[in-house]
């Protein structure tokens, strides 16, 4: 049985995609690294989303995670919006089951609520309350993309064992099992 679990987080995006790694050790939980993709240089969609998916590999292969946390995209007013938020996310999950490591997606409501007990939370408030929980003496609260991730990470090893109300697969076969009207 393995003793330490490496967790990575993303916070999926179409101009900045922030991502946290974490180890875990028993209980105790280890910043590794977090950092951002800065995709606003970026000419068009497409040249984002295939940058998304060649970086999450290059993570992936670089640290090796066990498992693989995302962020849901939350629903919001400006239809374009989610779907090139949705088309991130899909890309980073694609590269993540590409490598056969398992993710899982949770609501941003979910990852607040895990990380600050308060599910309105600001990126301010769980920036602060990851610095404590981590025992980091210095966060760089500049790159709150990253931070971002790092909670979907930290949230998802809080709820290691329960999750039954979040999605989760093991591999595309899971994937599309789960997801039967995305197969069309």
């Amino acid at each position: 049985m393995k003793s330490e679990k490496i967790i990575l987080g993303i916070d999926p995006g179409t101009a900045i995609m922030g991502f946290g790694i974490i180890s875990v050790k028993g209980n105790k939980m280890e910043l590794v690294s977090m950092h951002e993709l800065i995709l606003k240089k970026y000419p068009n969609h497409e040249t984002k989303l295939k940058y998304i998916f060649e970086r999450t590999l290059a993570i992936i292969d670089e640290y090796n995670p066990d498992e693989v946390a995302l962020e849901a995209p939350f629903f919001g007013k400006n239809v374009q919006s989610m779907l090139k938020l949705g088309r991130a996310q899909g890309v980073a999950m694609a590269a993540s089951l590409y490598r056969d490591v398992p993710i899982t997606e949770y609501s941003p409501k979910k990852i607040k609520m895990a990380i600050t007990g308060n599910g309105n939370a600001s990126k301010e408030q769980v920036a602060g309350m990851l610095k404590s929980l981590l025992n980091l003496k210095e966060f760089p609260t500049k790159y709150l993309d990253a931070s971002d991730g790092l909670a979907v990470a930290v949230c998802h090893h809080f709820n290691s064992g329960n999750l039954s109300m979040e999605k989760s697969y093991t591999g595309w076969d899971s994937f599309l099992k789960q997801n039967p009207d995305r197969l069309k």
